[in-house]
């Protein structure tokens, strides 16, 4: 491993230009006007794959955009990595927000700016970079290499896992890494065993065929922003627990020993208000707020929509209100049962002075393994030695879906071995990731093969 890690730290700086290249790609695959950008992204990390040594590498065509893949199967005695990440980017609205272009990516303090840079590109690229190390000094990887590049995760992988379903036999492995996701805190490396699941709807009101005159028509029609306005405040109580009937049944419970490992976190509530702006926090009383965020379920409004919305005032009464409505869900909560429970509590609370229109969007399932799995502690073994220090065992609030299809229809393990920050702005403006981190991933990515290499075969 010497030589592979003398190699990564020689070649740095290349990295970090050849990274900007790959950040400026601007693959919003949220906007059909992107579809050109995110097919062009696609073939930037095909090309780059061949450069570096995989065989086999390819675009498979879905009904959405196009999967990367890539092999390298040279080690027929040890185990299969099948590596899966995304190359496709989330807008950049609001854009006045960003401190420089976001697809000119920008160095300042250390860390580079860009969309895409902590989510997923950045984490991507270092796995590529740790490959070619290993294929540059030894001609071969201490593992086989399953590559699986995704350009529709900003969108609900609407088509991933047909995918899946359709390449089972091609996509064998023994493990799933995936690179998407957040150390605990600065200076904390951490490996997650556990992701929420997503339930993601719209709800739509209208109150009459156009916008009319707040004067001439208020107090005869119902005003729809202000239905659903009543409609959000009886979905949760005052202490913010969730009232659709149901939603809690399936809830996991978290175990004492879990509880304890993370009250030992170093985790500062007044230093957490302070970094992200929060005047004050808010959630389940009965939790603190990593048990919150890691282990209980959500209902979030991720968006609102109605009226007049401009500079000045128009009196309006409008016609129809939007709002986009996300739920996190824990394990064994199933998405399917909750968007229905949702739906039905949705048409309950919904008067008839407007029509609804409910909209399931899309979701996912939560995953949870155990980190005393090999894989994982493999994995906790090279983040020490990439980073000098031992990781940190989480779970995180996000969701990946595509690891609970993994898992069902591959029956692989997973082991999420992210290095971003949860400070990058990873779906907001000014997305950044730290350089440091992402050198110390290229080496911790190169000595998780290794540590891989030395397991037995599933």
């Amino acid at each position: 491993m010497d030589k592979v890690v003398d190699f990564i730290h020689v070649n740095r700086e290349r990295y970090v230009e050849e990274l900007k290249a790959l950040l400026a790609i601007p693959s919003v695959s949220a906007l059909p006007a992107h579809k050109p950008d995110v097919a062009r992204c696609a073939e930037w990390c095909a090309t780059e794959m061949r450069r570096i040594g995989l065989d086999q590498v390819r675009l498979v065509e879905t009904p959405g955009n196009p999967v990367v893949r890539g092999d390298w199967l040279g080690a027929p005695e040890a185990p299969t990595i099948l590596f899966y990440g995304h190359y496709d980017v989330q807008p950049v609205d609001p854009l006045n927000l960003w401190e420089s272009p976001p697809f000119e990516a920008t160095i300042r303090d250390g860390e580079i700016y860009a969309r895409g840079a902590a989510d997923d590109k950045g984490q991507v690229f270092m796995h590529f970079k740790a490959i070619e190390a290993h294929l540059k000094q030894h001609g071969r990887l201490p593992v086989n290499m399953k590559i699986v590049l995704e350009g529709e995760e900003e969108v609900g992988s609407e088509h991933l896992d047909d995918f899946v379903r359709a390449h089972k036999d091609d996509l064998r492995a023994d493990v799933v890494v995936i690179s998407d996701s957040a150390m605990f805190a600065r200076g904390v490396p951490s490996i997650c065993y556990g992701l929420r699941g997503l339930v993601y709807c719209q709800i739509d009101l209208r109150g009459s065929a156009g916008d009319m005159h707040s004067g001439s028509f208020g107090g005869a029609v119902a005003n729809p922003a202000f239905v659903l306005a009543q409609m959000i405040a009886q979905m949760k109580d005052r202490g913010g627990r969730i009232k659709i009937p149901g939603f809690y049944d399936d809830v996991r419970e978290l175990q004492p020993e879990e509880r304890q490992a993370w009250a030992s976190l170093p985790f500062n509530e007044r230093a957490y208000k302070k970094e992200f702006g929060i005047p004050k926090l808010f959630g389940e009383s009965d939790y603190t707020t990593l048990e919150r965020t890691w282990a209980r379920p959500t209902l979030e409004v991720n968006g609102l929509l109605s009226g007049f919305t401009g500079e000045g005032a128009k009196t309006v009464l409008p016609a129809v209100a939007m709002a986009k409505i996300s739920m996190r869900l824990v394990p064994d909560q199933d998405p399917d049962k909750i968007a229905a429970l949702f739906q039905a509590y949705v048409e309950k609370l919904a008067p008839k002075t407007v029509e609804l229109t409910f909209t399931r969007m899309h979701g996912g399932k939560p995953w949870m393994t155990s980190y005393d799995n090999p894989f994982v502690q493999a994995a906790g073994r090279a983040i020490e030695k990439g980073f000098g220090r031992a990781p940190v065992f989480t779970r995180e609030g996000g969701s990946i879906p595509v690891v609970s299809t993994f898992n069902q229809e591959l029956g692989l393990p997973a082991v999420l071995f992210g290095v971003g920050l949860p400070d990058e702005n990873a779906h907001a403006p000014n997305e950044k990731l730290d350089l440091g981190n992402f050198h110390n991933g290229v080496v911790a990515s190169a000595y998780l093969y290794d540590e891989i290499g030395r397991l037995p075969r599933n």
